[in-house]
C-alpha cells in the first residue's frame, strides 16, 4: 500500500496535518512511537495546567479567610491528583484516536525512520509514501554534569510518586517558572538556578523583573548568574552544588534548562536533510526541507515552539499539498502566556524591540499600571496586577501589550486580535471597559 502522505509524530501538529489531508481526499498514515496526543496533551501543557489549578486552590483557601471562610484543616492529597490527572490524559488520548479514526487516518505505532524520500521503515514493515511529514517535537536537554542521572525533567515532574518538600529546578524560563508556581503552591521549599543576569530571556524586561519580585514575595529563593555544577545523591537526599561554592540540599533537582528537536534516530542524516547545531530541520515558507516532498512542522524546526503555531503549519501544509491552497503560517505577533503565579500573557514587541524598529519612524510611547487585585483586597495576598501597552508615536498603532496576574492570559488572546487588526490606541481609547475588571485597565490607560 502506498499512502499520498505518512506523518512521523502524533502530536498536535502532525494530527492536525494528518486529518486535514485525509479530508481533502488523501490516503493519510502516522506513526507514534508513544501514545497520540504528543507532547502538549500528554507531557505539557494540559497535565501542566490541571496541576496549576490543583496549587490554586492552595491561594484561594487561604484568600477565602478574608471572605468569612473558615476551614477546620485542608490536606492535599498528590497521590490523587496524579491520578486524576492522568484518567483525564487517558480520555484525551481516546478523544484523538476518535479524531483519527474519524478522519480514516491509519494508524503504526513504533519507531519510524525514513529510509529514503518515499519509504519509512516501521518495526518490520516498509510504508511507501509520496509525501513525508516529520512532527516529532522536541524533548527536554539534559545538560551533561556530574550526577544528571539523579536529576529529573518535566515529563518526570509530571507524575512524580512522592511529592518534594524540597526542589531545586534549573533554569529560568517558562518551564522553570511554571513548575517553581505548582511546587511552591502545593507547599514545597523551592529554590531557582539560572545562568541569566534575569529570569526570562528574551522577555519584556519589566514582566521579567516583576515576577521575580513576586516569587520572592512568596519566599521562592532565586540564585541568578550561577550555573548548578554537580548533584550528588545521598540516603535520603540530594545535594546540588553551584559555580559560586554554594550547597542545596532537596528532595528532587529538576532541569528546566529548554527542549531540544527530537530528531535523533528517525534517519535524518541518512537521506541528508539540513539540520540546524541542535537539530531542527531547516525548512522554508511552505515547511518544506531540502529534499522536495519531505516536510516539517511543529517544534523540530526551532521557529515558535508553541502548540497552536504546531497546528496553524499542519493544516496550512496539507491545504497545500492537498487542496491546492498557497497558505502560509503567520508568525508576527503571536500571543502566549507562561502559567507562573501569578501568571503572564504577552503579544507584540517588548520595549527594547519596540524602541529598536521605531527609532527611525517616530519614536514610541509606553503607557503602565500597576494595582492590588480587587479579590485581594478581602484576600489579603500580597501581589500586584502589572499591565503595559507599547505604541508607535507615528501611527498611533499598539505594537505589544505584556501583563502580568491570573487574568492576562484570557485578556492577552483577544488583545492578539486587536494588534493583528492593526488597532490603534484611540481605538481602546474609545472602547468603553466593563466595571470592575482588571481588561478595562487597557482601555484606560493614560
Amino acid at each position: 500500500m502506498e499512502y499520498d502522505l505518512v506523518v512521523i509524530g502524533a502530536g498536535s501538529g502532525g494530527v492536525r496535518a494528518a486529518r486535514i489531508a485525509s479530508e481533502h481526499g488523501a490516503k493519510v498514515a502516522i506513526i507514534e512511537s508513544n501514545r497520540v496526543g504528543g507532547t502538549c496533551v500528554l507531557r505539557g501543557c494540559v497535565p501542566k495546567k490541571l496541576l496549576v489549578y490543583a496549587s490554586h486552590v492552595s491561594q484561594d483557601i487561604k484568600s477565602a479567610k478574608g471572605y468569612g471562610w473558615s476551614f477546620v484543616k485542608a490536606v492535599h492529597n498528590w497521590s490523587k491528583l496524579i491520578k486524576e490527572k492522568n484518567i483525564e490524559l487517558d480520555r484525551l488520548n481516546k478523544v484523538y484516536l476518535a479524531l483519527l479514526k474519524n478522519s480514516k487516518v491509519s494508524i503504526f505505532y513504533g519507531v519510524g525512520k525514513i529510509l529514503d524520500k518515499n519509504k519509512i521503515s516501521i518495526n518490520d514493515d516498509t510504508i511507501k509514501t509520496k509525501n513525508i511529514l516529520i512532527a516529532v517535537g522536541g524533548k527536554s536537554f539534559m545538560p551533561n554534569i556530574p550526577g544528571i542521572e539523579f536529576c529529573i525533567n518535566s515529563d518526570q515532574a509530571l507524575d512524580l510518586n512522592t511529592f518534594p518538600k524540597k526542589i531545586i529546578i534549573n533554569g529560568g524560563g517558562y518551564i522553570a517558572l511554571e513548575f517553581a508556581g505548582i511546587f511552591r503552591s502545593l507547599g514545597s521549599d523551592v529554590t531557582i538556578i539560572y545562568r541569566g543576569n534575569n529570569i526570562l530571556r528574551g522577555f519584556d524586561n519589566d514582566i521579567s523583573e516583576i515576577i521575580k519580585e513576586e516569587y520572592e514575595k512568596q519566599n521562592i529563593k532565586i540564585f541568578t548568574e550561577v550555573n548548578l555544577s554537580k548533584v550528588e545523591k545521598y540516603k535520603n537526599y540530594l545535594k546540588a552544588t553551584l559555580s559560586n561554592g554554594v550547597n542545596i540540599k532537596a528532595d528532587q533537582v529538576m532541569m528546566a534548562t529548554g527542549r531540544i528537536p527530537n530528531t535523533q534516530n528517525i534517519g535524518l542524516n541518512k537521506i541528508n536533510i539540513k539540520m540546524g547545531k541542535s537539530g531542527e530541520i531547516f525548512v522554508n515558507k511552505f515547511n518544506r526541507t531540502n529534499i522536495d516532498n519531505i516536510y516539517a512542522v511543529g517544534d523540530v524546526t526551532n521557529k515558535i515552539n508553541l502548540t497552536p503555531v504546531a497546528i496553524a503549519e499542519g493544516h496550512a501544509l496539507a491545504d497545500n499539498l492537498f487542496a491546492g491552497k498557497k497558505r502560509f503560517t503567520d508568525y508576527n505577533d503571536v500571543p502566549t502566556a507562561i502559567f507562573s503565579q501569578p501568571a503572564i500573557g504577552v503579544v507584540g514587541l517588548t520595549e527594547l524591540e519596540a524602541k529598536k524598529k521605531y527609532k527611525k519612524f517616530g519614536g514610541i510611547q509606553v503607557y503602565k499600571t500597576s494595582f492590588k487585585p480587587m479579590k485581594e483586597t478581602l484576600g489579603k495576598k500580597d501581589t500586584k496586577i502589572f499591565i503595559k501597552m507599547i505604541v508607535a508615536k507615528k501611527s498611533n498603532k499598539v505594537v505589544g501589550i505584556h501583563g502580568i496576574g491570573d487574568d492576562m492570559p484570557e485578556i492577552v488572546q483577544i488583545c492578539g486580535v486587536a494588534i493583528k487588526s492593526g488597532a490603534k490606541k484611540r481605538d481602546f481609547d474609545n472602547t468603553m471597559g466593563i466595571h470592575p475588571t482588571t481588561a478595562e485597565e487597557l482601555v484606560t490607560l493614560r
